[in-house]
């Protein structure tokens, strides 16, 4: 009785950082699985919403290819649903209310991206509400982030110049992110071949874009920099690096799909890496701030 006692906190604890994981995993799939349905024009394979047709929940009859890939989609819904409930539980077997109300938080982004991705249907694929439907997803990649480091590192918040530059990469990353979705929705790529773009100029915006993401560039060097100067916890200049890397990933994909006139495939890498990007970007910041 007295191993078993001494052992549960650990098991609890393991188990919150796997249903942690999980959450992350899940919104950077539904990420990926959100781009595959653009990407093969199956955005309208379901014309409606809720249901999938006017008659049923389900294409049945009306079963295609787009349909399919679209009522897939949405079937990842009740995965996300799981996962959710999972780490709440987890969170709630762990006696840390901060663990449990990121939980709820993260529950509750669930059916406001259902919402949201009905009205996304409901208006055709709004390129607007389209942008808003992918963010949701990256924000909560990045409270899933965050989950595991009030887990695994709940300590106290500094500050200092570190700190205020990885905010300042983390404000950097989000316009790049955002200006990203509005680049997507000037493209070629609706999702549907009648859907709307948003009638932006999609060279200029190209290139504004790629300045953020020079921006972006250049600040995760200097907070690099400025880790490696103030002799920081090495684990915060290893987190850091690997995200300069991946920057210069996902840039390399960037420009290759721009001059070779987006392919769909290189399109879904760099959707990946956008999710990873959240992910990274939200973790250098918590690991400098949370040392």
């Amino acid at each position: 009785h007295l191993g078993v006692s001494m052992t549960d906190p650990a098991l609890r604890h393991r188990q919150a950082r796997w249903a942690g994981w999980a959450s992350l995993v899940a919104n950077i799939g539904i990420v990926v699985t959100g781009g595959a349905v653009r990407l093969t024009g199956s955005g309208l394979g379901c014309p409606t919403w809720p249901r999938c047709t006017e008659e049923d929940f389900t294409p049945r009859g009306a079963l295609d290819f787009h349909a399919a890939i679209e009522f897939g989609n949405r079937l990842l819904t009740f995965v996300l649903v799981a996962v959710a409930v999972l780490t709440f539980v987890a969170a709630v077997r762990t006696g840390r209310r901060h663990l449990v109300g990121l939980a709820v938080v993260l529950a509750a982004g669930i059916p406001l991206q259902a919402v949201i991705g009905g009205i996304t249907v409901l208006t055709d694929l709004n390129p607007w509400i389209v942008s808003l439907h992918l963010l949701l997803s990256m924000a909560l990649v990045g409270l899933s982030v965050r989950f595991l480091q009030v887990l695994d590192r709940p300590t106290p918040a500094v500050g200092g110049p570190a700190t205020w530059l990885a905010w300042t990469v983390f404000a950097a990353a989000w316009v790049v992110l955002y200006l990203g979705t509005v680049v997507t929705g000037s493209g070629p790529h609706a999702g549907d071949a009648e859907s709307p773009r948003n009638g932006l100029d999609p060279l200029q915006w190209s290139q504004l874009h790629a300045d953020a993401v020079f921006l972006y560039l250049g600040l995760t060097v200097g907070l690099l920099l400025c880790l490696l100067a103030v002799r920081a916890d090495r684990a915060a200049v290893r987190v850091v690096l690997v995200l300069l890397v991946a920057e210069l990933a996902q840039g390399t994909i960037g420009f290759v799909q721009y001059f070779t006139d987006l392919p769909e495939v290189l399109v879904g890498l760099h959707m990946l890496g956008a999710a990873v990007l959240s992910a990274l970007t939200t973790a250098a910041l918590l690991r400098v701030r949370h040392p």
